[in-house]
């Protein structure tokens, strides 16, 4: 598992613990805990802590863009895997910006595939896809496939 990919299911854990106990733990002892379970293979926990933190931080802001390009679902019905997706993914694509947009949707949508349920991939692929059109309607819509990147995202994007 590249580095990065492995770097964004700890966050996605982490915010998904966080966010089952309400909100109510601390995230960075979460994020610890997580991260001395893959001492080993993780060699960028400082790239975890900016994408945790980050979503934690902006919270309000990525879920009423979550709210907005998924109407018909309110935050509370979203699976609770499938909402801490989309915000890391949203994080990633309208906060941090440092992989170009194609390679964040294709993220969000490996790990909605990998810890979702049977639909949460294509749920993800359209509430991200929905979103990556209205930045640039002239863009076509990445295909999901597994994720291409290398260990440090260096551009490499999804084939599509």
């Amino acid at each position: 598992m590249a580095n990065r990919h492995l770097s964004r299911t700890i966050a996605m854990q982490s915010l998904f613990e966080w966010d089952f106990n309400g909100g109510k733990d601390d995230l960075d002892q979460i994020l610890n805990s997580h991260i001395s379970e893959f001492s080993k293979e993780v060699d960028d926990s400082a790239f975890i802590f900016e994408l945790a933190r980050g979503v934690k931080e902006n919270l309000k802001a990525i879920d009423e863009i979550v709210i907005k390009h998924a109407p018909e679902w309110p935050m509370d019905q979203i699976p609770p895997v499938d909402r801490n997706v989309l915000r890391l993914g949203v994080f990633e694509l309208m906060f941090l910006k440092q992989v170009p947009p194609k390679v964040a949707i294709n993220e969000a949508v490996e790990l909605a595939k990998t810890f979702g349920g049977e639909s949460s991939g294509k749920f993800v692929n359209g509430v991200m896809g929905t979103l990556y059109k209205e930045l640039d309607p002239e863009a076509e819509l990445p295909e999901t496939q597994p994720a291409q990147t290398d260990n440090a995202d260096s551009g490499q994007e999804a084939a599509g």
